[in-house]
């Protein structure tokens, strides 16, 4: 357990005794830039902002001209929207590519946070995967390298290390968005001494704040949040529904931002990743990692309010 890791904890803990709720006293350990939303990576201390841009279904996009500008429009506004972690996939067809082609075309990605995924079967198989996804990118190296659905995690995870140790990736993480893995999971993530966790979490899935959160939280491993829309379903609970008018209070003007901020202010969460084509969209998200942020009160509320409509 490293320094930085205990000294987070010790301290949250203090400003809990002190009578602040979780989130409040979580926020105190938050930088932010502008008003934007970043928060410590536990490992390192290394600041991330709250709202990241996800790939999966969006990004494979060979050959589809039209859909290639949009994209271009799109990654080019996050970068200036102040955004860094894109998160990809040699699962997600030709995404990888996409975003390699793409990222010569932009001028302001300085700031990117490289994310990826190693999928496949066997020790030699993952590193010959891993170094394809480096050239599909054209980076140097990338910044956390993922075992994507915990898929062959014992070999990957030996390669992972030393990859760490020889500077050819600076975070290690694991991932799932199936529940079905959740219980081997949390046996990883207590065991195991990983950077990054990512899962899946929203307003209307939150099983992992029973288990998963709370343990990436303790031993200080940042998460990262899949699907925080549930692909598009909780648009579809509340079309036509009005925000809460108390909305404005954590400068939420849009559901998008409400879901969002819901999902980025549990003390365990670094990031999470929403993927779009559309620029109007990629604009909303965005604008999630700004403002104020809701307490446990708040959130509860939030909860509550869906639920309602």
């Amino acid at each position: 357990m490293n320094d930085f890791n205990l000294s987070r904890r010790t301290l949250l803990k203090a400003l809990l005794a002190l009578g602040l709720t979780a989130s409040s006293a979580v926020n105190l350990l938050h930088a932010t830039t502008k008003n934007k939303i970043v928060k410590k990576i536990p490992a390192s201390g290394e600041l991330l902002p709250v709202i990241g841009l996800g790939t999966s279904r969006t990004f494979d996009a060979l050959g589809d001209t039209e859909l290639l500008s949009q994209l271009k429009k799109v990654l080019h506004i996050f970068f200036d929207k102040q955004g860094t972690l894109i998160d990809s996939s040699p699962m997600y067809g030709g995404a990888e590519a996409v975003i390699g082609k793409l990222l010569k075309q932009v001028n302001n990605d300085q700031n990117l946070f490289a994310a990826t995924k190693v999928w496949t079967y066997g020790k030699q198989s993952g590193i010959s995967q891993m170094e394809q996804s480096r050239q599909l990118w054209g980076i140097k190296r990338f910044d956390l390298m993922q075992i994507h659905n915990l898929r062959d995690w014992e070999a990957h995870y030996e390669t992972l290390k030393q990859m760490k140790v020889e500077g050819k990736i600076r975070y290690i993480g694991v991932t799932t968005s199936h529940g079905r893995f959740h219980d081997e999971l949390e046996v990883l993530l207590e065991t195991l001494p990983f950077d990054f966790v990512q899962l899946s979490y929203n307003i209307n899935n939150r099983d992992v704040e029973n288990r998963l959160l709370p343990i990436a939280l303790d031993k200080g491993i940042a998460v990262i949040v899949n699907r925080p829309y549930q692909r598009g379903d909780l648009f579809s609970d509340v079309r036509g529904k009005a925000l809460p008018t108390w909305a404005s209070d954590i400068d939420v003007s849009s559901w998008g931002q409400f879901f969002l901020k819901y999902v980025v202010s549990h003390p365990a969460v670094s990031c999470a990743i929403p993927a779009t084509t559309k620029v109007k969209h990629l604009l909303d998200n965005m604008s999630a990692q700004f403002g104020r942020l809701p307490d446990v009160k708040m959130r509860k509320e939030m909860i509550r309010y869906f639920k309602s409509v």
